[in-house]
C-alpha cells in the first residue's frame, strides 16, 4: 500500500498533472465568460438583427416534454467562439514558437566553411592590409 501512495503522490505532483489542472480550472472560467458574452450580448444582437427574436423562448412542446431550441442554439454559439478562440490561440502560439526556434537557431548557427577560393581570397586580404 505504501508503493502505491508514494508512486501517486510522485504522479500528482508532476508538472505535467498539475498543468492540466490549472488547465481545467482556467478552460471551465473561460467557458463561463463565453456563455455570458453569448447569452447576454451575441443572442440579443442577433435577435435585434433578424427583427426583435428572443432566442431563448424558442421552445417546441411535445405533449409534456419541451425542447429549448433557443438554448441549443446558444450552446452551439458558444461551442463556435471557443472553438475560434482556441484556433487562434494555437495558430498565434504555434507562430510565436516557430519565431522563437529561428531566433535561436541563428544565435548558434556556424558559419560555414569557406572553400579553397575563399581561404585564398581571405589571406590575399589580410596580405593587402598589411
Amino acid at each position: 500500500m505504501k508503493k502505491y501512495l508514494r508512486e501517486f503522490k510522485e504522479f500528482a505532483v508532476k508538472g505535467s498533472v498539475i498543468d492540466l489542472a490549472v488547465a481545467v480550472i482556467i478552460g471551465a472560467a473561460f467557458g463561463k465568460i463565453v456563455s455570458s458574452f453569448v447569452a447576454n450580448i451575441i443572442m440579443p444582437l442577433i435577435g435585434v438583427i433578424i427583427g426583435g427574436v428572443d432566442f431563448a423562448s424558442w421552445k417546441i412542446k411535445i405533449a409534456s416534454a419541451t425542447i429549448n431550441i433557443g438554448v441549443f442554439l446558444q450552446n452551439v454559439f458558444d461551442f463556435i467562439i471557443i472553438a475560434l478562440v482556441i484556433f487562434l490561440m494555437i495558430k498565434i502560439i504555434g507562430h510565436l514558437k516557430r519565431q522563437l526556434i529561428k531566433e535561436q537557431d541563428a544565435e548558434t548557427a556556424v558559419p560555414a566553411p569557406l572553400s579553397k577560393d575563399q581561404e585564398l581570397l581571405t589571406e590575399i586580404r589580410d596580405l593587402l592590409k598589411k
